[in-house]
């Protein structure tokens, strides 16, 4: 029996079935820790249409993530999400009160746009939160996130080389596939550090 559960969501543009969504889960999860992924209702739709469609608004969003809360029977629920999937998670994380939420690629902002940042919900915030992000993420890079002011419960953990998805370079030292591991190795280490 798993003894943690992480409700992970997907990002703006690709569904659970990511090979990113896909690789992360596997890797997080252990006899530990269970990985429950899920699709917001746009990408439902788009899946059952083939019609691609923009994301839904954020509170319908935050209304899907709390729905997919109530069904996991869990003491030691975490959530989190891949750049979207994992803001959505912030924005109701004192609401729903998990151990932790977890962040692959956080947005802070949307790309050549560093004025309109997306983190005054992260000053004033209580859950214990780690979030793994690119150093070449162009939704928000070390530099500009040195500036913020966070809450303290959040952990920022940078990885060398990574865009948005992790990816890095040819010629970076990391390579993906390491750059991945290492995440998701940090982000299932968070998960048992949490534990109730």
């Amino acid at each position: 029996m798993a003894k943690a559960t992480f409700l992970f969501a997907h990002g703006a543009g690709a569904d659970s079935n990511s090979k990113f969504m896909q690789v992360m889960a596997k890797l997080i999860a252990n006899d530990c820790i269970e990985v429950v992924c899920f699709d917001f209702p746009y990408m439902q739709r788009r899946k059952a249409t083939g019609v691609k469609s923009p994301p839904d608004r954020m509170p319908k969003l935050q209304e899907s993530f709390i729905e997919q809360i109530g069904s996991i029977q869990t003491e030691n629920l975490f959530i989190g999400g891949k750049s979207m999937g994992g803001r959505v998670a912030t924005l109701i994380a004192n609401e729903v009160n998990p151990c932790g939420v977890v962040c692959f690629g956080y947005p802070f902002h949307p790309p050549g746009k560093p004025e309109k940042t997306r983190t005054e919900h992260l000053q004033q915030y209580s859950v214990p939160t780690l979030i793994l992000q690119g150093t070449r993420d162009t939704f928000g890079k070390p530099d500009e996130v040195s500036n913020y002011s966070l809450s303290k419960s959040i952990k920022m953990q940078w990885i060398q080389d990574g865009d948005h998805s992790l990816t890095t370079l040819k010629r970076s030292q990391l390579t993906t596939e390491q750059a991945w591991k290492d995440a998701a190795f940090s982000a299932q280490a968070f998960i048992l550090k949490h534990l109730k």
